[in-house]
């Protein structure tokens, strides 16, 4: 995950001038040099922070994946990128294996996992076969819902009580409705918000966004109750300078709140020790598996908030992630998946193997 926090530069570093050096070359006895310098270096600093933000929004485009060259996205390259990182699919036997009997958990993202991404999100409608395909699973394995939506609206897709849900990228926690838990360890009044002293400033913070982004065609901003989106799948890439400038023209008035980028959107959060790894651990160990070593996490997202997941997983030296990608990404994950279809795939491989297993 890209994550950029808003800030006055303190050192060298890229080029940025730190402010013990800005003080050092300005002359003592002028104060309209101070200024005019001042000015020139900030605009040369800023210009270069912009930059950076819009060489990372190509750098996550699916499109500009595409044309990137045929020696980057070269057959070599993509070949040995699949065997650090194969189909899990084509390994299903060696992950089954794996599990070695352990309680397997199941933690899936939503948008670009479970639904296919789209330039609405408010119409990244799941299949009513891969809405079966998670009910199922969750009556073979507890399951999780874990994106970077608030809770109400992914709900509003899934449809499932029976599941576990963390919104907004961990920071909403719930366990199951009342009457749907299966797993005898959590308590169905299940609930954690460790950013809860922040939804009015994302509130602020959004509706500020919506009146600073008005003017740039294409761009959509959603209230996520503890974090918010900035969408910029159907903005012009002409445009994207002026869209980072927008955001960070809000931002700079709350210095608690920092940004990151996903998958053709910004993010929004407070600034805490809390992401999708934290909200993986919290889980587990409310389930009872804290400190368990008879338990498996399987882990399946697409985004770079799901990096924070699949660390955690590496670090835990138990379970593994699998990332939802066509193209070759840096990434924590053991195992990859090309997309929803082969999500669902494996999802239901998954049950059917449970089924098939004697029941002790």
């Amino acid at each position: 995950m890209v994550s950029f926090v808003l800030e006055k530069p303190q050192r060298m570093s890229n080029g940025v001038v730190s402010e013990t050096t800005r003080l050092s070359i300005i002359p003592n006895n002028s104060s309209s040099a101070q200024k005019t310098l001042l000015k020139n270096l900030e605009i040369i600093n800023g210009g270069q922070r912009v930059n950076a933000w819009v060489d990372s929004m190509r750098a996550s485009s699916p499109t500009h994946l595409k044309s990137l060259s045929s020696s980057v996205c070269s057959e070599k390259h993509l070949s040995s990128w699949i065997m650090r990182h194969p189909s899990a699919l084509e390994m299903f036997e060696k992950i089954t294996e794996a599990s070695g009997g352990k309680q397997i958990v199941m933690f899936l993202d939503y948008d670009g996992t479970l639904s296919p991404i789209v330039d609405d999100p408010d119409k990244a409608f799941m299949s009513s076969k891969m809405r079966r395909t998670v009910k199922k699973l969750a009556k073979c394995f507890p399951t999780a819902i874990v994106t970077g939506r608030c809770i109400d609206k992914v709900y509003n897709f899934v449809k499932l009580a029976e599941l576990y849900y963390a919104g907004s990228h961990g920071m909403d926690i719930k366990g199951p409705a009342k009457g749907f838990s299966r797993h005898k360890r959590v308590k169905q009044s299940l609930l954690y918000q460790p950013a809860s002293d922040y939804v009015l400033m994302i509130d602020e913070v959004y509706k500020q966004l919506l009146e600073k982004t008005k003017s740039t065609p294409g761009v959509i901003v959603e209230n996520q109750k503890f974090t918010a989106s900035v969408h910029f799948r159907c903005v012009e890439e002409k445009k994207w300078s002026e869209l980072v400038l927008q955001i960070r023209s809000v931002l700079e008035k709350y210095p608690t709140l920092k940004l990151s980028q996903g998958r053709k959107v910004f993010e929004i959060r407070p600034m805490i020790d809390w992401d999708k790894g934290k909200a993986l651990e919290f889980l587990l160990e409310s389930l009872g598996f804290g400190n368990s070593n008879n338990v498996f996490p399987v882990y399946i997202g697409d985004d770079r908030t799901d990096e924070d997941a699949f660390k955690m997983l590496r670090d835990r030296g138990e379970g593994f992630g699998i990332l939802v990608s066509k193209f070759p990404k840096d990434t924590d994950a053991s195992y990859s998946l090309q997309d929803p279809s082969e999500v669902m795939n494996f999802l239901r491989r998954l049950v059917e193997w449970k089924q098939m297993q004697p029941r002790i």
